[in-house]
């Protein structure tokens, strides 16, 4: 059977191509601002974070072109830590995730072939996608939890990636980091589609599990509009995400690490897809939150986000910029940048955080 003939020597190649990779760093994976040119998925990744004012960067990302071996598919992920160890969280995540995911889509895909032969291989190719994304996020939380070098009780990651595979592309997302697509619309202009829900723990269906699990979601009276999530018995931790990687001390009241999984096939109207950290807060939200920042517990102020790319710049905008950048090896670049520059300008006096942004084209022509 091709498929499975295929699968196997890619596997083989991918065991080849590890010392390759220690060889020459560069290679086909990209974990640092820059961009990685894809030849065989038709793709250029532009890939930019900048460190904060608050310390440590807790951002991190990954761009692997030709994943699997197999020459269409590339992997984007986007890591945004929290915690006083989130920026250890945040890289183990990095580094355990693809690996993972590939490992047991590769298994998927081989037991799928035995059973149900090529045909019908095509036909459930997100179906494996969506099986494989849930074991691997499953077993990277439980090896997390069972490391003796990272403490991730009250620290934990988001982790927001895509497969891009031919004309398919799958997103998963754990936590509040968003994906948005950039795409023409019927008038020519640049059009935002929005491919992510920004888990927070106010969601009617998040609520529902946390407080069935005993945990609490409630806004803290110096923070109206700010939803968390705390334990039965104390104020603690006062998470403003309901699906993270770590976060043990929550683990037992409803946070969890499943991510939702999608799918959408790529049309040629379909431009560029931004993944970022942080979601866009509601200006009215912020408007009343951002008195009271002051007065926050110091506990509070590091829990929370502030100054990343979706407090303070819309979908449309965020697609809008990057659309209308010259070089497109510095979209994300110049994403980030006017993140800072909105930030520093509707928020003075307050301290811009991590800020974080991949770019990737979906097509090797310039845009139109």
């Amino acid at each position: 059977m091709r498929q499975l003939s295929s699968l196997l020597q890619g596997l083989a190649r991918l065991m080849a191509g590890k010392e390759r990779k220690e060889e020459d760093p560069q290679g086909t994976v990209l974990r640092m601002s820059g961009t990685l040119r894809g030849e065989g998925s038709g793709t250029l990744a532009a890939v930019w974070s900048r460190r904060g004012e608050k310390g440590t960067n807790q951002d991190c990302s990954v761009v692997w072109e030709g994943f699997g071996c197999q020459d269409d598919t590339v992997f984007c992920g986007i890591f945004d830590g929290h915690g006083q160890w989130g920026h250890y969280v945040s890289k183990a995540v990095r580094d355990s995730l693809p690996s993972s995911l590939l490992c047991r889509w590769q298994e998927a895909v081989a037991l799928a072939s035995l059973i149900d032969g090529e045909k019908k291989l095509g036909d459930c190719q997100f179906d494996l996608w969506r099986q494989s994304y849930l074991a691997a996020a499953a077993a990277v939380d439980e090896e997390l939890r069972r490391s003796r070098r990272l403490d991730a009780v009250n620290s934990g990651s988001t982790a927001l990636s895509i497969v891009k595979k031919g004309n398919m592309m799958v997103i998963a997302n754990v936590g509040d980091s968003r994906a948005v697509l950039g795409t023409t619309s019927d008038d020519g202009s640049i059009a935002a589609v929005q491919l992510t829900v920004d888990f927070k723990p106010n969601l009617p269906q998040e609520k529902a599990r946390i407080v069935q699990c005993k945990g609490r979601v409630h806004c803290h009276e110096d923070e109206p509009g700010v939803h968390r999530v705390w334990l039965p018995d104390r104020e603690a931790p006062g998470l403003a995400m309901s699906r993270a990687f770590g976060d043990y001390c929550v683990k037992d009241y409803g946070v969890i690490s499943a991510p939702e999984v999608t799918q959408r096939k790529i049309t040629a109207r379909d431009q560029f897809v931004i993944l970022a950290t942080d979601g866009v807060r509601d200006k009215f939200l912020l408007s009343m939150v951002v008195p009271f920042l002051c007065a926050l517990p110091h506990h509070l102020m590091d829990v929370e986000k502030w100054g990343q790319v979706w407090d303070v710049v819309t979908n449309e905008e965020a697609v809008q910029i990057v659309a209308d950048t010259p070089e497109r090896e510095k979209a994300a670049k110049r994403l980030v940048q006017c993140a800072v520059r909105a930030w520093r300008r509707k928020r003075r006096g307050y301290a811009v955080d991590d800020c974080s942004a991949i770019c990737l084209f979906l097509h090797h022509s310039p845009l139109s």
